[in-house]
Parts: C-alpha cells; sequence; structure tokens
C-alpha cells in the first residue's frame, strides 16, 4: 500500500501539469476573493466610490453596503411599491397610499399576496433589493467592528476562499485524476496485476490514497499561499488572521468532496476497466452540485444538494453561511466513498486471476 502510494504521489509531482494547474489556480481563486482583501476600518474622511444604486440585493461591505434594519427596510420597500404602483401601474398618489395602508399590519409574504391582486408579481423582488444600503463611513465602521467582536477576519475569508477554492478543487481533481487508474487499467497490465501477490486492499488504499494526498498537497499550498495573501493585506488593519481557520474551512468543507471523487475514479474504473467514463459523469456531478433551487418559501437561490461535492457561500462577507444540513451531508460524502472503495474491492477480487 504505502509503496504504491508513494509511487502515485512522485508520479503526480513529477507533472509540469500539476504545478501549472495550482498557479491557474492561485490566480483564479484570487480574483474572485481579492475584493475581499480590501476590507478596512474608513478613516476620517475616506468614501467608497461605485456606480451601483443605493439600495442593492447584492451588496456587500467590500462596494460599501451594510445591511438594512428591519423597520428601515420595509419603510425603503413601500416606498419602492410606491413608486412603481405610480409611475408602471398609472395610479394616482391616493391610490398607492391607500394600498400601502392595507399592508399595515399585513408581513411581508402577506403584502406581496396582497399586491398580486393588482397585477404586481415582482413585489418580493423589490423587498430583495432594499436588503442592503449605501452605508455611511460610521455606519461601514461600526458593521465591520460588530461583526469581529466574536469572530476573526479569517474565519469569514477562509469562507470564501473555501468557496471558489472548493470550487477550483472539484475540475482540477477531475481532469487530474483521470490518469490515476490510466496505466493499470490497460489490458496487460490490468491482467499482469490480478496475478500478482497484491491484495484488493492495499491496491486500492495505495491508489486512492495516492489521488487523494496529492489533492491534500495541492490544497495545502493553497491554504498556505492565501493565508499569507490574508495576513499581509490585512496587516495595516488590525484584523486577526489564523491559519487554523483556513485548515478547519477546507478540512470540512473541500477534502470530503475530494475523496469522494477519487473514490468514483476507483469504482468507474475498475467496472469499465477504463477512468475515461468517470470524467464526463465527474463533471455532471460537478453541475448537479452547484445548481440553484427554490427553498419553501419559492425563494431561488442556493441551498445546497443532497450528496454534493460543492459547499458554496454566496452571500455576504459578513453574512456567509454553510448551506443548510452541510456539514451533515460532507459526513455522508465520507460515508459513501467508504462504502464505494469497499464495492470498488469487490468487483478487484471478483477479477483477481488464482
Amino acid at each position: 500500500m504505502r509503496s504504491i502510494l508513494k509511487r502515485e504521489v512522485k508520479n503526480y509531482m513529477k507533472n509540469p501539469l500539476l504545478w501549472l494547474g495550482i498557479v491557474i489556480g492561485v490566480f483564479m481563486v484570487f480574483q474572485n476573493v481579492s475584493p475581499y482583501l480590501n476590507i478596512h476600518y474608513l478613516r476620517e474622511g475616506e468614501t467608497i466610490v461605485n456606480d451601483y444604486p443605493q439600495n442593492y440585493r447584492d451588496g456587500d461591505v467590500s462596494c460599501g453596503y451594510v445591511p438594512t434594519e428591519k423597520a428601515l427596510r420595509r419603510e425603503k420597500w413601500e416606498e419602492r411599491i410606491q413608486e412603481v404602483l405610480t409611475y408602471e401601474f398609472e395610479m394616482d398618489n391616493e391610490g398607492a397610499l391607500s394600498v400601502i395602508d392595507d399592508m399595515k399590519g399585513m408581513d411581508i409574504s402577506a403584502s406581496c399576496a396582497h399586491l398580486e391582486g393588482y397585477g404586481f408579481y415582482n413585489a418580493y423582488y423589490e423587498y430583495e433589493n432594499t436588503a442592503y444600503h449605501k452605508g455611511t463611513r460610521e455606519e461601514i465602521n461600526s458593521y465591520i467592528s460588530e461583526r469581529l467582536e466574536n469572530r476573526t477576519f479569517s474565519y469569514y475569508f477562509s469562507r470564501k476562499f473555501a468557496d471558489f477554492a472548493g470550487l477550483f478543487m472539484g475540475f482540477f481533481a477531475t481532469v487530474l485524476l483521470s490518469v490515476l487508474f490510466m496505466q493499470d487499467t490497460r489490458r496487460n497490465t490490468y491482467e499482469l496485476l490480478h496475478t500478482k501477490p497484491v491484495s484488493a486492499g492495499k491496491y486500492l488504499s495505495g491508489k486512492v490514497g495516492g489521488g487523494f494526498a496529492v489533492c491534500l498537497i495541492i490544497l495545502a499550498a493553497l491554504n498556505l499561499i492565501f493565508f499569507g495573501i490574508c495576513l499581509a493585506s490585512t496587516r495595516n488593519s488590525g484584523f486577526e488572521v489564523r491559519l487554523t481557520d483556513f485548515l478547519v474551512a477546507s478540512c470540512f468543507y473541500i477534502l470530503p468532496n475530494m475523496l469522494m471523487i477519487v473514490s468514483v475514479y476507483s469504482l468507474i474504473s475498475l467496472l469499465f476497466k477504463s477512468p475515461l467514463p468517470a470524467v464526463p459523469f465527474l463533471f455532471l456531478y460537478i453541475v448537479y452540485s452547484n445548481m440553484g433551487s427554490r427553498n419553501a418559501e419559492g425563494i431561488y437561490g442556493y441551498y445546497g444538494r443532497p450528496l454534493a461535492i460543492m459547499v458554496r457561500f454566496p452571500g455576504g462577507f459578513f453574512d456567509t453561511a454553510p448551506p443548510p444540513m452541510a456539514l451533515l451531508n460532507q459526513s455522508f460524502l465520507i460515508l459513501d466513498a467508504i462504502c464505494i472503495i469497499f464495492l470498488s474491492m469487490q468487483i478487484w477480487k471478483r477479477r483477481r486471476v488464482y
């Protein structure tokens, strides 16, 4: 087992495509997380200038937005409803105010249902647009201070890192591990391996362990690089940055996905005597894992999918939260990967020549 694992790791380490992939991965992840490295307390007279509207559903503190308080949000939403009823539905001002008065005491869902009676079907979308507003210097600094009171800066940044690093690792591992069983599934080699005194457990543990170890090395390199970048970028901000935050996020949200990918390669490679059928399957698996859906309230967003090999954090920087049941899903991924490896061992044993 150990000799097979070492051989696979050495073979990958000698492959220039692996190092090229790491460079591409660093560039891709940096492109997506770099805006968050600019987050800092605003100095006296400093402002964040952008061309976005005053209220923006996808606003983030990196662009100068802060969450709108519930009461103010309702007020801004009603102002927008009045504007739409007046200019798009051609109501007079008194009629629009009357509609808004009728919604007093209703929650947002009931209010939206009430507006649908007038043909206004985008009311909830308008409410979503009031989620964030451009904050003043005091509001932005207060918001940052509040969020960092009990959490480190790297706690939030590591989740954004896990989001985009996990996406990159999923595609990169699918391409990189396609050659893991390529040599061994060739006709002459495959038959020869089954005549050797090597057990299915040792062989598959070595191959799967080798592929997983390569993913672990790549991910470790990305962790160290972005920990250093985050540490250097926040040096003047006084934010606390910990390497453990990066490691925890990677272990919880990325490594189980890598184990699942390499286990799928083991099963399909032995089932079809070729790893190539696994490539389109895994790409479709990634697409499935990355798809959005609607929740119980009919709101479209990313809520995660059963046995998904992607964990995304699409919210604002300080509002990142794993999808519902994400950690349970990751646990099931590990369990399923182990079951797949054992199934692969049974396939190997059935085709063994004694």
